[in-house]
């Protein structure tokens, strides 16, 4: 199992990562302005499934590498920092969009909208190189790899479903307020880069667990 200060700070950066907009997100988002909250809702479960085929996948890879590859944890965690420091800069640019602009989608039907969902999170290099390059910074590869990486990693599915849920089924609610009210999206964006960024200053300077 994973420790506690661990657990507490992968959830919080899970947490941030999960309010970064990502194509999963506006995927999801798009359809529960056009189609409704329940369109969003399914359109997110497969997402979700996503979620879990990396998860599984990067929990068994990562207990291979960090034992066969000399250094492979540090290399990780600086690939991890590099990862945190990219989603930093593209919240603070210019430029940056609202994942909440409307978008005119044509309705499909639910098991389109689950693999839409679906091949969105798998397509998605956002998540590759979270479950890849973010969870090993916060495993110790003295304990047991492979629990704290599917513990770690189930942590970060349970807080995107109950997140991305609630979301959905505001997401007309979050628009219009967003639309009226930019300086808000200015604000978020500020906050979560700027959060982001020195989380990534951190995690390159410090050593291994």
């Amino acid at each position: 199992m994973p420790t506690t200060t661990s657990l507490f700070a992968f959830a919080s950066l899970a947490f941030a990562v999960v309010l970064t907009p990502g194509p999963n997100m506006i995927y999801m988002i798009s359809r529960a302005i056009t189609q409704g909250r329940l369109a969003g809702l399914i359109a997110f479960s497969g997402v979700a499934v996503g979620f879990v085929i990396f998860l599984l996948c990067a929990a068994f890879g990562l207990t291979a590498i960090v034992f066969a590859v000399p250094y492979a944890y540090d290399v990780l965690r600086f690939a991890g920092a590099a990862y945190i420091g990219w989603l930093a800069f593209e919240a603070l640019r210019p430029g940056g969009k609202s994942p909440f602009q409307v978008r005119t989608l044509p309705p499909v039907g639910p098991r389109r909208l689950f693999l839409a969902g679906l091949v969105t999170s798998l397509l998605n290099p956002k998540m590759a190189i979270f479950y890849l390059a973010l969870l090993p910074n916060f495993i110790d590869p003295e304990r047991n790899v492979l629990l704290q990486s599917l513990v770690l990693g189930s942590t970060h599915i349970v807080i995107s479903i109950v997140i991305n849920s609630m979301i959905a089924c505001a997401a007309g609610s979050i628009a219009t307020f967003l639309m009226t009210r930019p300086r808000w999206l200015l604000a978020q964006r500020w906050i979560m880069g700027t959060m982001l960024g020195g989380l990534a200053v951190r995690m390159a300077l410090e050593g291994r667990k």
